[in-house]
């Protein structure tokens, strides 16, 4: 049986192209300009797969998207984008899309991805059974940043994750933005209404970690003059989520264990139990499968959380999301800090690109928030970035002497003082010193 595609885009060239490559003694392939064409085309005879552009005049791809399961039509959509908008795959995969993928197209991939959704089609066939989407309202945006195939993965599960409930523990190293994807599910969810509550496991200790959560009543302890609810009780249907989860103590964990069986939990000093309805999003830097070796963690705990796993990865694997990141950064610190976004130099977006980030996306934005400070004329130049050696090289002079720690302290505040032109407020401010004891290094140091 010959299978049907219906491709949407609005360059030429591109839907001359892919017709040419896809279109076999299996696949008829057709194609539309726009939404309206292929609306047209679609009224005249059915497709079973539609591949769309997401930017297009008129109708987008993804309102296309959402008319086509509105009117229950049995077809399988896959959106394609250029641009940097790679959020909203969360939506898409949450409407129904059946992929995403990015352009410049890899023609082996796309062939890949439409083989396998031919497949699925023809497997749901024999079982009698079509998709079929609960939609829900559009969720307000989440700044996620990057086009690397492993970010493009992690959209695509924030969509597919939000569609329900499951307990999903997010994992990958310290500022990589696993709070940010949390906050992502949560917002593309059919609850994104209900509060999302965030809760730093390591900041507290564990008795007070179980009332910050649980609640406690009046006379639990001392200090306790009155009942207080607690975060669970604050959350109702949204989300809660536990970061660096692998940090906890066993107590705790045995507590958390019942919230998640038994949906119940008791506030600190109770002799009864509290419901709850909320979601729980954990996440962790550390090797849970090392921790339950070690009986650091429970095991029966550590199933009950990797109900669906996302794994982060870190920046210096995906090096060819920090140019886009850091315009994305630049944009967001010069907004907050109420000045004009300055650009970057190529000499300072190749130190960028060049760099280890071993603090990943945190770092990355403390760097340019640094750097927007710095910046003068506009542009951001690598002396601006103060990026200085690696941290595994030890410092050294021109002989290789090991140099002393009154050198170093030189070094930096002359480095400072050039990338500031002089400015001593601003020096002071970026070195943590007062306005007076930037005047005394100077002076010591010989540097007017």
């Amino acid at each position: 049986m010959t299978r049907s595609l219906l491709i949407i885009d609005d360059d030429q060239a591109i839907r001359t192209s892919l017709v040419e490559a896809l279109a076999d003694d299996t696949t008829a392939v057709r194609a539309a300009p726009d939404a309206a064409g292929a609306l047209a085309l679609l009224a005249q005879a059915p497709a079973d797969v539609v591949l769309s552009d997401v930017r297009m005049p008129g109708m987008d791809g993804i309102q296309l998207l959402r008319l086509l399961r509105e009117r229950g039509l049995a077809v399988d959509v896959v959106l394609m984008s250029a641009y940097d908008d790679l959020p909203t795959v969360a939506i898409a995969m949450r409407d129904g899309a059946a992929d995403f993928l990015a352009k410049p197209l890899d023609l082996h991939q796309l062939r890949a991805v439409l083989g396998r959704v031919f497949a699925d089609r023809a497997t749901r066939a024999r079982a009698g059974r079509e998709r079929a989407v609960e939609r829900t309202e559009p969720a307000p945006p989440v700044e996620l940043v990057g086009r690397d195939p492993g970010m493009i993965e992690i959209y695509k599960l924030v969509g597919q994750v939000a569609a329900n409930r499951a307990t999903v523990v997010i994992r990958g190293e310290s500022g990589t933005g696993k709070e940010l994807i949390a906050r992502a599910i949560h917002a593309n969810s059919a609850d994104h209404a209900e509060p999302f509550v965030a809760v730093n496991c390591t900041a507290l200790p564990s008795t007070l970690l179980e009332s910050e959560l649980f609640g406690h009543v009046r006379g639990a302890f001392t200090g306790a003059v009155g009942p207080r609810q607690g975060r669970f009780a604050l959350a109702g249907r949204g989300t809660i989520f536990l970061d660096e989860i692998g940090d906890t103590s066993p107590d705790f964990q045995s507590k958390l264990l019942r919230v998640l069986q038994e949906r119940e939990y008791y506030p600190v000093g109770a002799d009864r139990a509290e419901r709850t309805d909320a979601r729980v999003i954990a996440a962790t830097h550390r090797n849970l499968e090392q921790l339950v070796a070690a009986g650091a963690f429970r095991e029966d705990l550590y199933y009950r959380l990797r109900v669906v796993e996302l794994l982060v990865p870190p920046l210096r694997e995906r090096p060819s999301d920090v140019p886009l990141l850091a315009e994305h950064l630049i944009v967001r610190v010069s907004r907050a800090l109420g000045r004009t976004p300055p650009v970057l130099a190529p000499a300072a977006l190749a130190a960028l690109q060049a760099h280890g980030w071993p603090g990943n996306v945190r770092e990355l934005e403390n760097c340019l928030t640094r750097a927007v400070v710095l910046a003068t004329g506009d542009v951001i130049h690598p002396v601006h970035l103060l990026l200085g050696t690696s941290g595994d090289q030890t410092p050294v002079d021109a002989t290789g002497r090991l140099v002393s720690l009154t050198e170093l302290e030189r070094e930096h505040v002359a480095r400072v003082l050039t990338a500031t032109e002089g400015h001593k407020a601003r020096a002071a401010a970026i070195l943590g010193v007062s306005r007076p004891r930037l005047d005394r290094l100077i002076s010591r140091y010989n540097l007017d």
